[in-house]
């Protein structure tokens, strides 16, 4: 019966906020759809092969146990299984959330390789850690002796939290600063809340708030506060500011009204869902309602925007990228979510200029993919006299990101960076060559997954442990 009722629960979800409001309001769906997920997180869980080779928790970038808590899932010992998964992984409902499990986990599962569809790893680590916050399973954070060690973690995302986190439990006193005026980083801002929902994220943050970390929010680092500032007042200090320098287009027109881009566009619809001001949405400057929507990009942050515009009520959603459906950077299973909703992928396209001032048109070159380059990726090629014009009244720029010129605007020269821009660091330790300094995810790896975000935040934190227990022995000694 719940399942019969759930087909009706995933209709109204597929439709729009207004229709689902209403209908949701004849009816409690959350009961029905708590029995739901807790059927399928059993029947998937038990599908698990317990192979011998489990190619999921090789491919998981923080190694998660997932066999063992599928077979926990499977035997219903949910707390158990929670236990397990928060284990290795500080935000497990987050991660079945977002993770692209198809090219990691689920995509390397045995039963998905063996062709019999994969066990999905993802709903069933987001039900039981739901699962988990529901019944109480999740522990506060509270340190069993604090310690006067501090570390000062600039960057509210992630990685950042995740080395909190660890800190934190173990009484280390910890000072979290960031521009933002929510603490989440793109997980509050950047991701849309039909894949995060933003309840999910300020829960986490209450926990952090009221395990004893310190926030300063609106808070920038080389205006409201120095980095030297932050260096003096703490023990360590990891940079964890992700990057959020945005590639830009040139040609014909690419300054004209009505070109945006994709974070300011997802940051003003997700600063709308949490009841703030938001003029320049209002306004519609960055509201696709109604409109015809130009996406230029082929990553995760291009299928956020493409599938934000659909849910605004655009009229028409287009998706342009300059290689094939099979080269496309972002996840394969939110490209055919995308399409389901109406969606329209222009392949092998890519802009060479627009037209109108506002723009109504976007100027496109038509692409094929020619010789693989030292990468043995194919080298997209222009086909000449392919030219042609695609109507657009908002383009929406999702090239993805490139990290800010940190020792500039901390004026710190010492902070040394690659010739890409990213922080230089040691990939088991993080430590910069700053002493006491260390750095996580993006703003080392450029950007990249969330999870691998987490996994940097984690290991340094340990990383930092283990040199103040070094210390702290080394005192004791004398």
């Amino acid at each position: 019966m719940a399942t019969q009722k759930m087909l009706k629960f995933v209709t109204l979800d597929r439709a729009t906020p207004e229709k689902r409001g209403a209908e949701a309001r004849k009816e409690d769906f959350g009961e029905i759809y708590r029995q739901y997920a807790a059927e399928q997180a059993e029947a998937q869980a038990s599908r698990c092969s317990q192979c011998g080779v489990p190619y999921c928790q090789s491919h998981c970038p923080l190694h998660n146990n997932i066999p063992d808590w599928l077979r926990l899932t499977a035997e219903n010992r949910l707390e158990e299984a929670y236990r397990v998964s928060q284990a290795t992984n500080t935000f497990p409902e987050i991660c079945g959330r977002i993770c692209p499990q198809d090219r990691l986990c689920e995509g390397n599962c045995v039963i998905e390789q063996s062709g019999h569809g994969t066990v999905t790893i993802g709903a069933v680590e987001k039900y039981i850690t739901d699962t988990a916050f529901e019944e109480g399973w999740v522990d506060p954070i509270a340190p069993y002796k604090e310690r006067p060690e501090s570390v000062g973690i600039i960057g509210a995302g992630p990685g950042g939290l995740a080395a909190a986190d660890v800190l934190r439990r173990q009484g280390v006193q910890v000072t979290v600063y960031d521009r933002y005026d929510r603490a989440g980083g793109l997980l509050t801002y950047g991701i849309p809340g039909f894949k995060l929902e933003k309840d999910i994220v300020l829960r986490r943050n209450k926990q952090f708030e009221e395990g004893g970390v310190t926030f300063k929010l609106n808070c920038s680092v080389g205006e409201d506060i120095s980095f030297a500032d932050i260096r003096a007042a703490h023990d360590a200090v990891i940079i964890a500011t992700g990057v959020y320098k945005t590639r830009d287009l040139q040609g014909p027109g690419s300054g004209a009204d009505g070109i945006v881009r994709a974070i300011d566009y997802l940051t003003a619809s997700n600063r709308k869902s949490f009841g703030d001001a938001v003029p320049e949405f209002d306004s519609g400057e960055l509201n696709a309602e109604g409109r015809k929507v130009v996406v230029i990009g082929g990553g995760d942050t291009a299928m956020d925007c493409v599938r934000t515009a659909i849910r605004q009520g655009a009229e028409s959603v287009k998706c342009l990228y300059r290689r094939d459906r099979a080269n496309m950077p972002g996840s394969q299973r939110e490209v055919a979510n995308a399409e389901e909703e109406g969606v329209e992928f222009v392949w092998l396209t890519a802009p060479k200029g627009f037209a109108g001032d506002p723009v109504n048109g976007v100027m496109v070159q038509k692409m094929r993919l020619g010789q693989p380059d030292a990468t043995g990726r194919q080298v997209p090629e222009v086909i000449e006299g392919a030219d042609y014009v695609e109507e657009a009244d908002l383009v929406i720029k999702a090239l993805g990101f490139e990290p800010e010129d940190l020792p500039a605007l901390w004026n710190e020269p010492e902070l040394e960076v690659t010739r890409w821009g990213t922080v230089k660091a040691n990939f088991r330790t993080h430590e910069t060559p700053m002493e006491g300094v260390y750095a996580v995810g993006d703003i080392v790896r450029g950007a990249s997954l969330v999870v691998w975000a987490i996994r940097d935040g984690r290991e340094a934190a340990e990383a930092i442990l283990e040199k103040f227990n070094a210390a702290g022995a080394s005192v004791a000694a004398e």
